[in-house]
């Protein structure tokens, strides 16, 4: 017997990511989903609790919006090709002295 998909329950911190969270009601509920606490990245941003830390439409703050060809890293809108802290992709610092040149630390 197959169940109910009306009466099957999901687990606990699960979520339906189409669904609308309506936070601009309950800026609270965006809490859930990022852990809480000061450290959250996660925001609401046009009524959806939003991970401000690597969404390339919501850098760092709502509607932030990076260019094309940037990603979002840790809240900045950086170059992977050439930034030598997210060289290739985000948290991916080169060595000392060594440069960032088409995503690959020290390209020769």
């Amino acid at each position: 017997i197959r169940p109910s998909r009306f009466l099957a329950q999901k687990e606990v911190g699960e979520r339906n990511p189409n669904a609308a969270d309506h936070c601009n009601k309950d800026p609270e509920i965006c809490n859930l989903y990022g852990g809480g606490g000061n450290n959250s990245t996660v925001t609401c941003c046009n009524n959806k609790c939003i991970d401000v830390s690597n969404d390339d439409k919501n850098c760092g703050a709502c509607k932030n919006k990076c260019k094309f060809s940037q990603t979002c890293c840790r809240g900045q809108c950086v170059y992977l090709a050439y930034d030598k802290r997210h060289c290739g992709q985000c948290s991916n610092p080169c060595v000392l002295g060594e440069l960032c040149v088409y995503g690959l630390c020290n390209y020769a």
